[in-house]
This record gives C-alpha cells, sequence and structure tokens, in this order.
C-alpha cells in the first residue's frame, strides 16, 4: 500500500492519462514509420522503436500499480505530535548546526528540490514517531547524524 496526498494521486493519474493518450500513440506511430522503412532485421530505427515502446509500458504499468495500491492520507486526521508521513519536519543537525525542514512524504512523491524526502529513506525512518525536542541518530551511508526536531507541522 503506498500512502499519498490527495494532489501526489491526481499527479499520478494525470501523467498516467498522458502517457497512455499521447506518448503511446507517439511510439506507436515511431514503431510504423521505422517498419516502413523496410528489412526489419538490420534496422537499428525499428529496434530503437520497440525498446521505447517497451519502456513506456513498463512506466504506465508501474503508474497503474502505485495508483492501485494508492491509499490517500485524510489530512485533517493528521496530527503535528509526532513525525509520520505527510508532516514537515524542521530540523537542527547537532554536527554542523545546519537547519533542514522536510516534508516526509509517499515514495512517489518524493522531490528532493522541493522538500519532500521518501518515507523510506533513512533519514525519514529515523525521524518517525519522534516528537519536538526529540533527538534522533540516523545512519546515513556517510556515517551517523545526530537531528535535533525543532518543530512539526502539517501544510
Amino acid at each position: 500500500m503506498a500512502y499519498m496526498s490527495q494532489e501526489g494521486y491526481d499527479k499520478l493519474v494525470a501523467e498516467l492519462k498522458y502517457l497512455e493518450s499521447v506518448e503511446r500513440p507517439k511510439a506507436s506511430a515511431a514503431i510504423a514509420e521505422a517498419a516502413d522503412k523496410g528489412d526489419l532485421s538490420e534496422n537499428s530505427e525499428y529496434d530503437a522503436a520497440k525498446e521505447n515502446q517497451a519502456h513506456l509500458e513498463a512506466k504506465i504499468n508501474q503508474i497503474k500499480m502505485t495508483i492501485s495500491q494508492a491509499k490517500i492520507v485524510d489530512m485533517s486526521r493528521l496530527s503535528a505530535d509526532a513525525v509520520q508521513i505527510m508532516t514537515t519536519v524542521e530540523m537542527t543537525n547537532l554536527g554542523n548546526n545546519a537547519k533542514m525542514k522536510y516534508t516526509i512524504v509517499s515514495e512517489s512523491e518524493a522531490d528532493l528540490k522541493s522538500g519532500k524526502i521518501s518515507i523510506k529513506t533513512p533519514i525519514a525512518q529515523g525521524l518517525l514517531n519522534k516528537k519536538v525536542g526529540d533527538t534522533a541518530e540516523i545512519k546515513i551511508p556517510r556515517g551517523t547524524i545526530h537531528l535535533r526536531i525543532d518543530k512539526i507541522s502539517i501544510e
């Protein structure tokens, strides 16, 4: 089951619709065009078009699977008492006093540029169920970091 926001769910549904209605016909047209060029045994354009179609179909199937397993989080029922999925956490790295702010989201909604990290990351896992004032000791590939929870909110 994949917990996600309504916004994340709607985004996935829109992407699926786009892939099926725009990209899939383009891929079929590219295959047909390449096939018209003759001998398929030595037609690299045809092979590339078939490979692109296979990648597209795999992506479509993966999105369909995520959508079918999606459970939309009722934001009104969330609490900012402890870190959980869909909460925004402001924290301080006690090693270098750097301030950080992340929103913990589902894997499909993760986007580091906008401060959204997957619930499956080591940092998110280490923060889960912590409260304001708690310190989380988190093992990351470069060692262990200590993060103090400064604020938990729901945005």
